[in-house]
């Protein structure tokens, strides 16, 4: 099979490539292991530093279809659909929002249902579909009511690729990742970004900014777990699924206070010392709006695995630091 990471350049697109180009097989619709001949990564730039074969980066626009027309083909049965305008960018800027996150999905789904293969889709959705009014436990089947943009055009996203699986067009599974934390690298424009700087810098000796109070609270998955959902996600039978495509993935829900207080666990008070706290009533509105904790008992029956505690995801991103 061929495999095609959209944002494959990004932290998450590369680790899950890493990860495929590792086990060399991914189930697919026959229920069995199949070979995986090639991944192809794409997203505006091309990946770099890529030590497989397997590997084949690409540059271009994800809502051309044209470029889409190039990178999916009768073999590609496998697609990670992982780029993004993150919640920030979506944010101050609409039309781009708009542009990357609902009309390239739209085109990339367009693609598949012209090719008629109907594909695996693997798609990251958001936990950003929520906000507003909510209830303390968030259900699945909780009424999508999002406060951003960036929300907005994940849920549509969501309801889009339940069609094209419902005409029978794709296979989709729409995984409603939690904040993932940490990432490595440096701040981006997601809103939800403090959530690995204040742990990330502070371990590089370098100051962070908080733009929430202690008390605000997140709903959180490290990189590792979270390729793992991604690769489970596809994998999953698609009767396992019904006509309901979209999961809350695991996740871990804790406070910002609470972070930081298990990171001067683990690295000791001179680090945490690297944190200010300059409050942002914009930041802290929307992240406000975020749901801190999901019922995930039917995606925990499905195979699904978040992490035991915070100090676990702290421990793991200092040890890929050491390593690297």
């Amino acid at each position: 099979m061929n495999v095609l990471i959209t944002g494959g350049a990004g932290f998450l697109g590369r680790r899950l490539a890493r990860a495929l180009v590792d086990r060399g097989v991914l189930t697919g619709a026959s229920g069995r292991d199949e070979r995986i001949d090639r991944i192809v990564l794409l997203d505006v730039v091309a990946a770099e530093g890529l030590e497989s074969s397997m590997l084949t980066p690409r540059a271009g626009d994800i809502a051309d279809p044209h470029v889409l027309d190039l990178v999916i083909d009768a073999d590609t049965t496998a697609i990670f659909h992982l780029a993004a305008v993150v919640s920030g960018g979506a944010e101050a800027d609409f039309d781009l929002g708009m542009r990357v996150n609902f009309d390239a999905t739209r085109q990339l789904l367009e693609v598949c249902r012209q090719r008629g293969h109907r594909p695996r889709i693997v798609f990251t959705s958001s936990v950003a579909v929520f906000g507003g009014d909510l209830p303390d436990l968030v259900q699945e089947t909780t009424a999508l009511t999002p406060q951003s943009s960036y929300g907005a055009e994940k849920a549509m996203a969501e309801l889009l690729l339940a069609d094209y699986t419902r005409k029978g067009f794709v296979d989709g599974r729409a995984l409603r990742l939690p904040t993932v934390s940490v990432r490595p690298g440096r701040p981006n424009a997601a809103l939800s970004s403090f959530a690995s700087s204040i742990i990330r810098e502070p371990l590089n000796g370098e100051p962070a900014v908080c733009p929430v109070d202690r008390g605000a609270r997140v709903w959180i998955l490290s990189p590792d777990r979270a390729v793992q959902c991604l690769i489970r996600g596809h994998e999953l039978p698609s009767e396992t699924l019904g006509i309901f495509r979209s999961v809350n993935l695991p996740g871990l829900s804790v406070t910002v206070g609470e972070m930081v207080a298990a990171l001067e666990r683990l690295a000791g008070p001179e680090v945490v010392r690297l944190i200010r706290w300059e409050p942002d009533a914009r930041v802290q509105r929307i992240v406000a709006s975020w749901p801190g904790a999901f019922e995930t008992s039917r995606a925990e029956a499905l195979g699904f695995r978040g992490d035991a505690d915070i100090e676990s995801v702290i421990r793991a991103h200092m040890a890929t630091q050491a390593k690297s």
